[in-house]
């Protein structure tokens, strides 16, 4: 099997067969083509596969409202009293809410409510323990503030009373695979998806992961993962992937995602990316303390923009905000 990672540009000077990749910002002539049983090369992208080209190119859709032509923020609210990144200082409902109008005023498009830690060891809550977290927060931010919300769990009842509270998309970091159930009620609610990629459990996923190849692997993985839920009746454009930065990879694994994000374009969803705080970048720039790892998660997210990334989640909305606006301007405004 052949996959194809479009060489994504931003340059104003474009070759005269540059295309849009994903319809976005960003613009492509060329594809490295990859496999398991030969070396790169590259490849002009007009002698792509028609279904491929037509994928990488295809604008996608406006997901639970939000604009894909632009990277769009996810911001983070851990309702969790065990978070990696803030000790559970959101854990409180009203400090929650306060959160969460923070982040919107900030400049998040979305914000992505959990009540269940999913850092390496974490153990599973109580199903009732996490609606009894999450819905409340999730009913209040509804009630005050015109955001959309995510609902991040693994669970069908904690979907199911966050949607009734006004989440309106489910992030499942299993990507639809710990719970039957899910995936069924997501397709019955025409609610759109996130699917996220993870070896493993919490508690088990850093215990030495391994892979073929982590990119293949791992692109592999979301395909058959999405053409299972477009066998349930979601549609492909009511579905992201997540590659799942930090879930059962090592440092080596989570660095060639990141320098290839551009490939899983080809599964023909937005693709979002979870990079912020993880502990890679504490370890690759010496922060063992998560809230001191803002600058290499700009960083991440700079990159991962530079690739078409569509969604970027994060913890430190303001400071990413003003990344992809710099990162815009210098980019996208016309020389005078």
């Amino acid at each position: 099997m052949r996959y194809y990672r479009p060489v994504p540009r931003t340059d104003a000077a474009r070759s005269p067969d540059a295309l849009p990749l994903a319809g976005g910002w960003c613009w492509f002539d060329s594809v490295e083509v990859l496999s398991r049983d030969a070396p790169p090369c590259l490849l002009p992208a007009a002698d792509m596969p028609p279904e491929m080209l037509a994928r990488l190119t295809a604008p996608r859709v406006a997901l639970a409202g939000l604009d894909m032509g632009a990277p769009q923020i996810m911001g983070i609210l851990n309702v969790t009293p065990d978070s990696f990144s803030d000790g559970g200082r959101h854990f409180d409902p009203a400090q929650a809410l306060m959160h969460a109008r923070a982040m919107a005023a900030a400049g998040a498009a979305i914000l992505d409510v959990g009540g269940e830690s999913t850092r390496p060891g974490a153990a599973p809550v109580p199903m009732n323990e996490e609606i009894a977290r999450t819905a409340p927060v999730i009913a209040a931010i509804r009630a005050e503030l015109g955001i959309p919300i995510s609902i991040d769990t693994r669970k069908t009842p904690v979907a199911r009373a966050a949607t009734r509270a006004g989440a309106t998309l489910v992030n499942d970091v299993a990507g639809f695979t710990f719970d039957p159930d899910l995936a069924p009620f997501t397709a019955a609610h025409a609610l759109p998806v996130c699917v996220m990629h993870a070896q493993g459990t919490p508690e088990t996923m850093q215990q030495d992961p391994r892979y073929d190849d982590v990119l293949l692997d791992v692109y592999d993985w979301l395909s058959t993962r999405v053409e299972a839920l477009t066998a349930l009746g979601i549609p492909r454009a009511r579905i992201a992937v997540d590659p799942g930065i930090g879930f059962g990879k090592t440092q080596g694994h989570n660095l060639r995602l990141l320098q290839n994000l551009s490939l899983f374009h080809g599964i023909g969803c937005p693709v979002l990316l979870g990079a912020s705080r993880k502990r890679f970048i504490g370890d690759l720039t010496g922060t063992p303390v998560a809230a001191d790892r803002v600058p290499g998660s700009l960083a991440a997210a700079v990159m991962a923009m530079a690739q078409g990334t569509q969604i970027l989640r994060v913890h430190d909305v303001a400071e990413t905000r003003a990344a992809r606006d710099m990162w815009q301007a210098v980019t996208f405004t016309a020389p005078r």
